[in-house]
């Protein structure tokens, strides 16, 4: 055999090809016609076309009887007729849907009832008492004079009998954030609980519709600078000491956009935005100018709220009561206790909650018996309305 080496250059010998043995092949067209001939197999066995991907049906409302042929004799039987009639689904609740869910892997289904978008009440917003701002939609005072608080305030009477009783206003804060805690709230507190939402919720346009189609009064909380801030920071567009006045409108009206219907603001935090005069009083009249109401939480001995509403003629609340502050069930029952006694001394009180799941129930158990002890629950506008007896 010649050496390779001492042949001429691009004149090598040629390559030998290599050749699968004929055994080594009909076991690869073996091995691939046993695993086509396992997917064909499968295809045929499964009941899932759809390759156990999840699937849901939606349930359709029937089709009047205008809509449906008509049997006659012309009419043949489909294979619908032949198929066995099946248990009728429960009609869905008012506000509500039902969709089927398949289990795409066992074909199981499930019929689940979720809120419907056009289910249920949904109170409509005065167009005429809105502004057009750049950050959108916000309130303003009627050209007839109509104010935000006295269009939006609820219409629930109170009993002739019941109008010399001491009031009660509640108040639960950070709602529309959590929709499945807000729809909780509206479930089973009255109607006579004011509702304040955060402007932060995804949702908030659609939650604060429900809840004012379930009668409840709403605020609107504004984030305020507290002392210890930036560390302890409420939210994006804080009002805060170190900005103008111009700038701070200009946040609250941010604020204001983001959803509708409300009477009033609440401050959300503020110790140290509260207690600045410089700060605060733009904001107040900003406010008033609006046609609303001002409600301070009372977290804050040193808030100056009270004196420049006073001074700005703006409608104004102070919370008498923190009845969450210690969120268990026998610290919220005493609080409860002190605000009827302040109830009964001043003729008027407020508290102020969060929408902590143990206040809302300790709230819903409270609120069924406190008619009895001779006290009526009502929106935050009939405390604002009703002068107190004693200042």
């Amino acid at each position: 055999m010649a050496d390779e080496l001492s042949a001429p250059l691009g004149q090598s010998k040629k390559r030998r090809r290599l050749k699968m043995p004929p055994i080594t092949s009909a076991v690869m067209v073996g091995v691939f016609g046993f695993f086509l001939a396992v997917f064909v197999l499968w295809a045929a066995v499964m009941k899932d076309p759809m390759g156990s991907e999840p699937m849901v049906v939606v349930a359709l409302p029937e089709l009047p009887a205008a809509a449906k042929p008509e049997a006659g004799a012309d009419a043949k039987p489909g294979p619908e007729a032949a198929a066995p009639s099946q248990p009728a689904t429960p009609p869905a609740a008012a506000g509500t849907q039902t969709i089927t869910i398949i289990d795409g892997s066992s074909g199981k289904t499930q019929d689940v009832q979720v809120p419907s978008e056009s289910g249920g009440k949904t109170p409509t917003v005065d167009s005429k008492l809105l502004e057009t701002s750049r950050h959108g939609k916000i309130p303003r005072i009627g050209l007839d004079g109509t104010k935000v608080m006295t269009a939006y305030a609820g219409t629930a009477a109170i009993a002739p009998d019941k109008a010399d009783r001491p009031r009660i206003a509640v108040v639960v804060g950070g709602l529309g954030i959590s929709a499945s805690t807000t729809a909780e709230a509206m479930a089973k507190l009255p109607a006579a609980v004011t509702f304040a939402f955060s402007p932060y919720g995804g949702d908030l346009g659609r939650l604060a519709g429900r809840a004012r189609g379930e009668g409840h009064e709403l605020l609107l909380q504004v984030p305020m600078e507290p002392f210890d801030y930036p560390d302890n920071d409420p939210g994006p567009q804080t009002l805060l000491t170190t900005l103008s006045p111009d700038q701070n409108v200009d946040r609250m009206q941010w604020l204001m956009s983001r959803m509708q219907g409300y009477v009033g603001v609440a401050n959300f935090m503020g110790a140290r935005f509260t207690a600045t005069e410089g700060a605060l009083a733009p904001v107040l009249r900003e406010t008033a100018k609006r046609g609303l109401l001002f409600v301070d939480d009372g977290s804050s001995p040193r808030s100056l709220a009270s004196q420049i509403a006073g001074a700005n003629s703006l409608p104004f609340v102070k919370s008498d009561i923190a009845i969450d502050i210690v969120p268990t069930p026998p610290e919220i029952d005493r609080a409860l206790v002190r605000l009827e006694a302040t109830a009964r001394e001043n003729g008027a009180a407020v508290g102020v909650a969060t929408a902590l799941p143990v206040s809302i129930e300790r709230l819903s158990q409270w609120a069924k018996s406190v008619g009895d002890r001779g006290f009526v629950l009502v929106p935050i506008t009939a405390i604002v309305t009703k002068p107190k007896s004693a200042t």
